[in-house]
């Protein structure tokens, strides 16, 4: 930069004034009302303690992005965001893949990095651990287990976690619609195979007839999909008692907003099932929560790892439910950030709703590195950067940062040192970690499985008992009742029925995904 742009020493003593440009760029991050702090400028190579860049607290449920190469900060910017949330009353969800965000809960250590990073960034570091939980989908980890109905998950969630296609996803749908007017409450795998089965089956013939488009091949594959998903090891993510997502609103006696972990290290070669859960808490939280519009603070922040696995091969219908979603639910007080390598993960439509960005480094090795570096550009606003080289040149811990500012305008694009993380950067011991588990006020209402009777224990009894065969000729003369008509006409049936409307009022309500709508 020329002299000419400099401006007279306003700085701390010893310390260049900024120049002019960069000084317009500091002036974008100085906010009046709450913030979060994320770190200092970067400027000519150095790092400009005077120059914070931050965050105001209320545009956090305008969502955002976390984007960069593996082993760029990623996680650490999690953990940085998290814990000012929850210090700010703000409850916090994170999807821990690597099983090393544990350490939320407990003080971090201090060591010559972490010394010589907060002196960069002119900031007054103290160990410090915040309120948390911890959850594992189905119980498969360290955690308060997760798990769901298949009534609630809905035909257009499990449609993407069994594969099938657009045809499938539709006849899915219309065997969720017939259990639900039936009554056959579809609680975990077993229920859905056993409604499956019984369509394809002689007893069930008339009745798939009148289930208009649903062929008994289709079902037939859907059927051989299921079997094939349990075999895998599946049934545990689905059943009762099911989690109330409302649990991740709390806070603490301090006041402090709850950090509720979930670990998805043991369900790591089943990313597609996790991703696809993560869906589902999010569009439960959407069912379940008033509109608020604009607040002080957000009600709850998502943060949604390795978001490109939830757009992978997903249908049209699929990608406007998730972008009507994200849209929708900041009204709700609900923030989602996205967390994956580069913003082409994430569909145009969907990225055009996040407001905030943290671009960690990108590399650029091979020409799809260098397609994905300029598509990135193309997506901030206009800089005093050349944002190629200075993408591909950021330090671990480093980032591009543009944010919505108090009055909703994009804040100037910053390159950012990001403040380290007050908290252990590291997994707890596993023992101290199973320790708090047991200790949680919610491990006695989730921690063991419920299997009451459903759809397969009513459609089991309802066959009929083994004969002594009859004579071709009486059989011509006696009408058998149908499977169906034993089912539904057996007091089991009637007293389900009954039990189905006094909780819904009438056949199931569902929503963007095709999950349920419940009362708590």
């Amino acid at each position: 930069m020329s002299d000419s742009e400099t401006v007279p020493p306003t700085g701390p003593q010893g310390v260049p004034a900024l120049p002019a440009e960069a000084r317009k760029i500091a002036s974008g991050y100085a906010f009046t009302g709450p913030a979060l702090d994320l770190g200092a400028l970067l400027w000519d190579g150095a790092c400009r303690a005077d120059a914070p860049v931050r965050i105001p607290l209320p545009v956090l449920n305008r969502h955002g992005l976390v984007a960069g190469a593996t082993g760029t900060g990623k996680t650490k910017t999690l953990q940085l965001i998290a814990e000012q949330l929850s210090a700010q009353g703000v409850p916090v969800f994170l999807a821990d893949i690597k099983g090393d965000l544990s350490g939320i809960a407990r003080p971090g250590q201090p060591n010559q990095r972490v010394r010589q990073r907060s002196a960069d960034v002119g900031q007054e570091w103290t160990p410090a651990g915040f309120p948390a939980e911890f959850f594992a989908l189905g119980g498969l980890g360290h955690g308060v287990p997760v798990r769901a109905t298949v009534t609630s998950f809905g035909p257009v969630l499990l449609a993407k976690v069994l594969r099938l296609n657009q045809t499938q996803e539709q006849s899915l749908g219309l065997i969720f619609h017939y259990a639900d007017t039936k009554g056959l409450e579809l609680i975990d795998l077993k229920d859905l195979r056993a409604v499956v089965a019984f369509l394809t089956s002689d007893e069930g013939r008339a009745e798939l007839k009148e289930i208009g488009g649903l062929s008994s091949a289709t079902a037939g594959v859907i059927l051989r999909s299921l079997t094939a998903f349990e075999a895998q090891g599946m049934t545990d993510f689905f059943g009762e008692p099911e989690f109330d997502t409302a649990d991740f609103l709390r806070t603490a006696r301090d006041g402090r907003g709850v950090v509720s972990v979930l670990e998805l290290a043991q369900v790591q070669d089943k990313p597609l099932l996790f991703s696809t859960f993560l869906m589902w808490l999010l569009a439960d939280l959407f069912h379940d929560l008033p509109e608020i519009g604009d607040a002080d603070k957000p009600k709850l922040v998502f943060f949604f790892d390795e978001a490109h696995l939830l757009f992978d091969d997903a249908s049209r219908a699929f990608l406007e439910s998730i972008t009507q979603t994200v849209r929708l639910i900041r009204s709700k007080g609900v923030g989602v950030f996205f967390v994956t390598q580069t913003p082409k993960d994430v569909p145009g439509d969907v990225l055009g709703q996040l407001g905030n960005r943290v671009q960690h480094a990108l590399r650029a090795f091979t020409p799809d590195d260098q397609k994905a570096l300029r598509a990135t550009v193309q997506t901030f606003p206009r800089s005093a950067y050349d944002l190629e080289e200075l993408l591909t040149g950021l330090g671990t811990g480093e980032a591009v940062v543009t944010v919505l500012s108090e009055t909703g305008a994009p804040t100037p694009v910053a390159a950012t040192r990001l403040r380290a993380p007050q908290s252990l950067m590291g997994p707890v011991d596993p023992a101290e970690l199973d320790r708090a588990v047991r200790e949680s006020p919610l491990h006695d209402r989730y921690a063991q499985a419920v299997d009451r009777e459903s759809a397969y224990e009513r459609l089991s009894a309802a066959r009929p008992a083994p004969r002594t065969p009859e004579p071709a000729a009486e059989r011509a003369t006696r009408e058998e009742p149908s499977l169906v008509e034993q089912v539904v006409g057996s007091g089991m049936f009637k007293s389900l029925a009954r039990s189905v409307g006094t909780q819904l009022g009438r056949e199931i309500t569902r929503s963007l995904f095709g999950t349920a709508r419940r009362r708590r």
